[in-house]
This record gives structure tokens, sequence and C-alpha cells, in this order.
């Protein structure tokens, strides 16, 4: 039984079943009651003395999402062989083409009936992914050459919001054809500024995964 676990073990089956809940019926549609019911005997006292509120489920189910996205932009960020440029180019090549997206993708999470899952990975963008791990790269592009702005963190939001919001067919339910002209534009923008950093091979990627997402939605 649940209660029989290791504390890190119930709090990981805790969070995996209130991401699959928050999935599959919605954030705002998942009770506590909802998740106790889907845990095998777990009490919601025990819930409860690991959390003390559904948004703080919900907090640590998007830091459970981000984790393994963060340790690879970190990975990237502090390598010493490749250029600022460099390495906006491979966390967009790596990020999309990790083998863990077509799970994320065929499983279809109704993310636009998410709101609040929505502006939690909107808050972690901006207040933890853009300054501690684009903006750094973006600062040492500045200083090696690689990149030109007068403007390192606003940059470095604009870049991670286009690629992680905006351009992300679950929130805004694009067919592959919006997602292709979408794509068009965010490879104009970064042109704009120099950054030759995405190519035919990341927009036919995103084409697959646009096309698996609406055939499994």
């Amino acid at each position: 039984m649940a209660r029989n676990k290791h504390p890190e073990e119930t709090v990981n089956l805790i969070l995996e079943t209130a991401y699959r809940l928050f999935m599959e019926k919605g954030y705002e549609h998942t009770s506590i009651q909802d998740i106790i019911n889907q845990l095998g005997g777990l009490s919601k006292g025990a819930i409860y003395h690991h959390f003390k509120s559904k948004e703080d489920i919900l907090i640590a189910v998007t830091d459970k999402m981000t984790e393994e996205s963060n340790r690879m932009l970190a990975d990237i960020r502090d390598r010493s062989d490749l250029n600022g440029k460099e390495k906006l180019k491979k966390i967009f090549k790596d990020s999309i083409c990790r083998p863990v997206q077509n799970e994320i993708f065929t499983a279809a999470p109704n993310l636009s009936d998410n709101p609040r899952l929505i502006f939690s990975i909107f808050r972690e963008t901006v207040d933890d992914a853009a300054p501690h791990y684009i903006l750094p790269i973006i600062k040492q592009g500045i200083s090696d050459g690689s990149i030109q702005t007068d403007y390192p963190a606003e940059l470095a939001e604009l870049v991670i919001l286009a690629a992680n919001i905006w351009m992300n067919p679950m929130i805004f339910d694009n067919s592959p054809e919006e997602s292709y002209r979408k794509f068009m534009v965010f490879r104009q923008m970064m042109r704009g500024f120099g950054l030759d950093i995405v190519d035919d091979e990341l927009l036919n990627r995103l084409q697959e995964l646009t096309i698996l997402y609406q055939k499994n939605k």
C-alpha cells in the first residue's frame, strides 16, 4: 500500500498521479479527493503531511516537469567548447529532439484547459529558466562576439517564452500549418538578432510533434 512506502516514493506517487489527473481533467476540475482515489489507500492526512494544498501540489508538479529540462540547460550553459550562439542552437536542438517529447505529445495533455498549470510553467520560465540558463549564455555570446544585443535580459525572456509557450501546440492547439508559420516567424526574428540558430531539421521535428499531438488529442 502507498502508506507503507518510503516518504520520497509516496511524494513521487502523489505527483505522478496529480500530473496525470491535471492533464486528463484540468487542474480546476481535479480535487484532492480525486487524487486520493487513485493512490491505492493513501489517506487525505498523508497527502497533507507532504503538501499544504492542491496549489502546493501544482507547484511541485511543475518543478518535476522542468527538472530534467533544467539539467539539460545547465549542462549546455556550463560547456567550455561552445560559444554563446552555438549554445543557444544546441539548446533548441536538444530540447525538441529529446525522445521524451514523443511521450508528452502522444499523451496529448490538455494544457488549454489548465490555465493554472500554464501560468505556473510561465512563471518558472520567466523567473528561473530565462535568468539562470539563457541569460548567462547570451552574456557569453555578447562577450565572445557571437550575439549582438543591448538588452540581454529581455532577449533571454523573449527567446524562451516564444519557444516554450508561443510555439507550443499543446497550449494554442495549433495545426501543423499554424505551427509552421509560427516557426518561420520565430526563425526570421532570431535572424534579425543575427542568430541563425533554428534550421529545417528543427522545423521538421516541430511538425512531427504537432502531427503527433493532433493525432492523439
